[in-house]
């Protein structure tokens, strides 16, 4: 039961650490839009921040899953980026067909002028980008942590030395 509790909790870590970036993502769509007035696809949405936010919670939260499935008995060091990315892009891809499960399960209704696999193709390479990108940096700060507490823990190592036994057996003498 731990178990699945401390990937539950992990899970729900990545969506929030994907939401913060996708979040921030809007943010500078935001400043963009301001600073750029005009520009057709930044007057698409009002609030990016948001827009985004939500996805990336989502996106995060299902990478974490396909990280699990993929990437299961491997620790970070393991991982290639190009690897890691492409786990991330595939989560970006099942992000985009989240509309059309929705209409599916019948949870969502879409009206006459929405045409939801049009609107789960455009989803698709937006997505897939930010789904990559974010699964690489999250690689890049994992592996950053993961050093650190190396680095930490090599604090500890230092202290401890061999023992004359142990020291014998090393250079292969007396049993």
């Amino acid at each position: 039961m731990k178990k699945w509790l401390r990937r539950i909790r992990g899970a729900f870590g990545m969506g929030l650490t994907w939401g913060a970036g996708w979040a921030f993502v809007g943010g500078l769509i935001e400043l963009i839009a301001n600073l750029v007035p005009g520009l057709a696809w930044t007057s698409l949405i009002d609030i990016w921040p948001v827009t985004l936010a939500i996805p990336g919670f989502v996106g995060g939260m299902v990478f974490s899953t396909v990280l699990a499935v993929a990437g299961r008995n491997r620790r970070f060091d393991q991982l290639s980026l190009p690897r890691f990315a492409a786990w991330g892009a595939v989560g970006g891809v099942l992000m985009s067909l989240v509309p059309i499960a929705l209409v599916a399960a019948g949870v969502l209704t879409p009206d006459a002028t929405v045409n939801v696999w049009r609107f789960a193709a455009e989803l698709l390479a937006p997505l897939l980008l930010l789904g990559a990108a974010s699964a690489s940096a999250t690689l890049a700060l994992a592996r950053m942590s993961e050093d650190r507490e190396l680095l930490d823990a090599g604090e500890d190592v230092a202290d401890v030395g061999l023992g004359a036994s142990e020291a014998r057996e090393l250079l292969g003498g007396g049993r």
